[in-house]
């Protein structure tokens, strides 16, 4: 998915993002597992992000701070999703194990879809914009 490669570079660009977890990142562990698997295909588009120094309160102020990119229970769909692992896909585990897996309560999660990727970014600046991180 282009998009999600533009989202991924423009988010690990950002001061306001700590990490992106994305494999068509060079950066990403797996990058050279991924590529030899999909090949010339891309790396689909899932990706997380952890936003720099923020609690749950301040992952929720930027989702909702969100106009385009919309807040879901479950990811996958034409449309640009978002949401908090910790709070929803990874609730049962207890935070000890929800760290030990890289999940802190600044990740969020985002499928993006195939609106104008110009958009989605727009979207997400103005909502990393609302955080004082």
């Amino acid at each position: 998915c282009e998009n999600a490669v533009r989202v991924a570079k423009w988010l690990a660009s950002h001061a306001k993002v700590a990490r992106v977890n994305y494999p068509g990142l060079p950066a990403h562990p797996q990058h050279s597992l991924a590529r030899r698997l999909f090949g010339d295909r891309g790396f689909g588009g899932m990706l997380s992000f952890e936003i720099a120094a923020a609690d749950r309160a301040a992952a929720f102020r930027f989702m909702e701070a969100l106009d385009l990119c919309l807040p879901a229970t479950t990811l996958g769909d034409i449309y640009t999703l978002i949401l908090h692992p910790a709070t929803s896909s990874h609730r049962s585990l207890s935070q000890e194990e929800r760290a030990q897996a890289g999940i802190r309560d600044g990740l969020v999660r985002l499928s993006v879809g195939i609106e104008d990727a110009n958009d989605i970014l727009a979207d997400l600046e103005q909502a990393l914009a609302v955080l004082s991180v």
